[in-house]
Parts: C-alpha cells; structure tokens; sequence
C-alpha cells in the first residue's frame, strides 16, 4: 500500500467492483478508449490487475481518498501485452472517477507510483501513452517529470488501422537513480 497526503493505493477489494463499474460507464472517463465498459468488463478488468498484481509483484492499485475511504479508481504500474517499438516496458496509467478530476490526484497519486518504481523496485524506466487528444493525461505525464520525443510516436496495435484512437502520444521518464 502506497499512502499520499490525500490517496491511499490499495489492493483491491470486492466493493470496488461497482463503483468501478460506474467509472468505466461514464462516457467522459472512456472519451479516450474504443468504447465504454459493461459490468462484465469492468469485472474482467479488475480480474486481470489483480492477476497482474500476483504474478508481477506489482499492478494497478486501487485508489481512495483518505478521508473518506471513497473508492475512486485506479492509479499504478501495468506491463503493456501488446508488441511495440518500446516493449517490453513498465507503463504508469490512472483512470479516476470524473467527479474528482482537477484537483490533482492522479498526479498526487503518479508521483507516489514513480517514486516507488524507482526506489523500492529499481525500474530503470517507465512510460505512459495516450491519445494526442487527452490533454488531461498528457499534463500528468507532464506534471510527474515524464518527457515526449515525437519519433516514439506509434500507432495502437490493438486498434483497426484508421481508428480515431489509433496514434498515442508515448512519454517515458527514466529513473534518475541509475546512471545512463
């Protein structure tokens, strides 16, 4: 469990399942993903961070606000399954309930995920994408120190050649504790 001044990063818990389930239905959290998630899906989702999280030793942790113990989504560590120009690689990813956006817990969250996979598991790097059009994500990579070369930019092998959501934008931030 990772703990910030307002977050604590989690294991996930069965009563996790339906606010996420809200999250992942909400059209403005999935603006930039193929499409929104049924309940069967979010389920899956959890399924596979959490065999992520045991094989791996570390994953996708549940998110909730300290004070309240409000369950708000995901911030953490995933090993990307596709085939790409910069796998393998460790990606950091936040996916939080629209009502807390602005406020700054994704970075507030990033910022506690990167210094654990530098400190505690001695990644030499990670990275983080998106589509170009997801300037919120594009300013928490930006927020936690993560920079951009347009040449890393690469288009989804997961999505049909001519998907909107087909070209992402790839950050990396290298760990400053290792020499180059």
């Amino acid at each position: 469990m990772l703990e910030t001044e307002r977050l604590r990063l989690r294991a996930w818990e069965p009563s996790d399942r339906e606010p996420f389930a809200h999250i992942n239905a909400d059209p403005r959290v999935m603006e930039f993903f193929p499409k929104r998630l049924t309940r069967e899906e979010s389920d899956a989702t959890i399924e596979r961070i959490e065999s992520h999280l045991r094989s791996k030793g570390f994953g996708l942790c549940a998110a909730e606000l300290r004070d309240d113990r409000r369950f708000i989504g995901y911030v953490g560590l995933h090993t990307p399954t596709f085939e790409a120009r910069f796998t393998p690689c460790i990606e950091i990813g936040w996916r939080l309930a629209s009502d807390v956006w602005g406020a700054g817990l994704a970075t507030e969250g990033a910022l506690a995920v990167v210094c654990h996979a530098f400190e505690n598991l001695g990644l030499d790097e990670i990275v983080s994408f998106t589509v170009p059009a997801n300037r919120r994500s594009i300013r928490v990579m930006e927020k936690i120190g993560m920079t951009r070369d347009a040449v890393d930019d690469f288009e989804h092998p997961n999505l049909p050649l001519g998907h909107p959501l087909r070209l992402h934008v790839l950050y990396r931030l290298r760990n400053p504790l290792k020499k180059p």
